[in-house]
């Protein structure tokens, strides 16, 4: 019971022999190029409105010599966002639940901050390992503490995406799976249930995405 229901999320698993999974990582981008050619429609203006309020939100948050890199926020949320949106589609793979795809994300991101933060922001980055106020015998523990939470951060904003992805379809998953045994009157209920969850794992998409490239832009505001 328990392999069947992890064995949607199996990476190796095929479609006519072709390992074509990871192929769903890149599906959003066969929407995007409509944009540029058909005239606006709601879908587009909606789309549209979306990037702008979250670039003035990222900007807030960006120091003002780092405003340009609000794009790779943006183009961040939007990988996700597709991503996990098209994870609800039946027998689509969803590749925003494995830590191979999170961590390709959130660890290259922070590795490359540390090497800019340390490179040309030395002293910063040092005072940062020690907050203002901090009594001098507390200090060592202080580092070593700030230094702990810094390094996990790659680690925790792939587990938060993956966990979070993971969660959601297995329960929808579980469900589906009691209905073949169900009476009609609580198949029904049943259904009732699973739309009710389709609705907030579709929330939940948008919030993780959003979560995702909100705190990588903090964690670059911190290195100026």
């Amino acid at each position: 019971m328990m392999t069947n229901l992890f064995s949607i999320f199996e990476p190796s698993s095929s479609i006519f022999s072709l390992s074509l999974n990871w192929i769903s990582t890149f599906l959003g981008l066969l929407f995007i190029p409509y944009l540029y050619w058909a005239s606006p429609s709601r879908w587009s203006l909606l789309w549209s409105k979306m990037i702008y309020t979250l670039h003035k939100e990222f900007k807030v948050l960006l120091q003002p010599s780092h405003l340009g890199t609000s794009v790779l926020f943006i183009a961040l949320f939007s990988l996700i966002v597709f991503n996990n949106f098209l994870g609800l589609l039946p027998y689509v793979f969803t590749s925003s639940s494995h830590m191979v795809m999170t961590l390709s994300l959130s660890l290259p991101l922070w590795i490359t901050l540390m090497i800019f933060g340390w490179l040309n922001h030395t002293q910063h980055m040092f005072a940062h390992l020690v907050p203002q106020g901090t009594p001098f015998a507390l200090m060592p523990f202080m580092v070593l503490i700030e230094t702990i939470s810094n390094i996990i951060r790659p680690g925790t904003l792939a587990i938060r995406l993956a966990a979070n992805m993971i969660a959601g379809h297995l329960l929808l998953t579980l469900l589906g799976n009691t209905g073949p045994s169900l009476s009609s009157s609580i198949l029904l209920i049943l259904l009732m249930s699973q739309i009710l969850l389709l609705v907030l794992e579709s929330a939940v998409a948008i919030i993780q995405s959003y979560v995702f490239a909100v705190l990588s832009t903090l964690y670059t505001s911190e290195i100026n």
